[in-house]
């Protein structure tokens, strides 16, 4: 008797090893094709946006839709490189320009507020921090007003730091690098204090070094809003030399005519420093993302 139940057993535990291994497979297959879907649907965009750069105005239009050109050209690249139209490449480099000095700033500044925040204890510290916090409740449109009329006050107008300082101080950098930074050991300080090191010295040295995934990855977020930022520069910026290319490519929007196949060359062409900027960033980007959402 005994024998012949475990050789009824035996069978049931196969079939249900062999269930199990089915169910996960079925679950995979789901995921992969959820995913595959997915990228297809953000790719499809971008690779008409690539064709569409070397279209002429009438086939972007003809039925049936084209993804890859019948007829490629390079006469957008050309014109837009050209300068005739707009000065691209100097409104590009103007958005590197912006870009950099703006994320160099930002990280600075965020990084020794959130520094002060998570490692040291003063009066009022709670309800500052607490204020800090509020202000990501009202949407950066709110203070469009205010920042144009100082911008005016400083003299500041038509020129790059208009467009770069009301950039430089935001809450959300300093509350993430204040949950970075928390995760910095306090006996390395009281280490580097017994060693004779100042509180900056401190911070330069051991604050950073270890904070540098939550540095790449404010990094990232911060110069894409700046290289793609466009509301503000077109607020405070008038010279079309001293225009940042989104506001550059949106002159090509004409009242009788539109530069599609120019403005789809200089979408491509914006692209990619941020792809370069991802794809060698890539690791930090995630250790950030995973560090700040461990820390409390």
């Amino acid at each position: 008797m005994a024998v012949r139940d475990m050789a009824m057993r035996q069978p049931r535990s196969e079939v249900r090893v062999t269930w199990l291994r089915v169910q996960r497979t079925i679950g995979r297959l789901l995921i992969y094709s959820g995913l595959i879907f997915l990228a297809v649907l953000v790719a499809v965009p971008f690779f008409y946006m690539i064709s569409g750069s070397f279209k002429r105005n009438s086939e972007m239009f003809s039925y049936p839709l084209t993804l890859i050109p019948i007829e490629p050209i390079l006469t957008n690249y050309e014109r837009l490189l050209g300068g005739k139209e707009i000065p691209f490449t100097q409104q590009f480099a103007n958005s590197a320009l912006i870009a950099v000095t703006q994320t160099a700033l930002s990280l600075f500044i965020a990084s020794l507020v959130g520094w002060g925040f998570a490692k040291y204890e003063f009066r009022g510290k709670k309800p500052l921090f607490g204020f800090l916090l509020a202000t990501m409740m009202f949407p950066g449109q709110v203070a469009l007003v205010p920042q144009f009329l100082l911008m005016v006050k400083l003299g500041w107008l038509d020129t790059y730091w208009a467009v770069i300082m009301p950039g430089v101080a935001g809450a959300f950098g300093a509350f993430f690098m204040r949950q970075i930074m928390l995760g910095v050991p306090n006996e390395l300080l009281d280490a580097g204090r017994i060693d004779g090191s100042s509180e900056f010295g401190l911070y330069v040295r051991i604050g950073l070094p270890l904070s540098g995934a939550g540095l790449s990855i404010l990094a990232v977020l911060t110069f894409l809003g700046a290289w793609n930022n466009y509301l503000w520069p077109l607020i405070v910026l008038r010279t079309a030399s001293k225009f940042t290319f989104p506001v550059g490519l949106a002159t090509l929007f004409g009242l009788y005519k539109i530069e599609y196949g120019m403005i789809l060359a200089g979408a491509f062409l914006a692209t990619l420093p941020v792809l370069v900027i991802f794809f060698l960033g890539r690791n930090q980007f995630v250790a950030g993302i995973t560090a700040g959402a461990l820390k409390g």
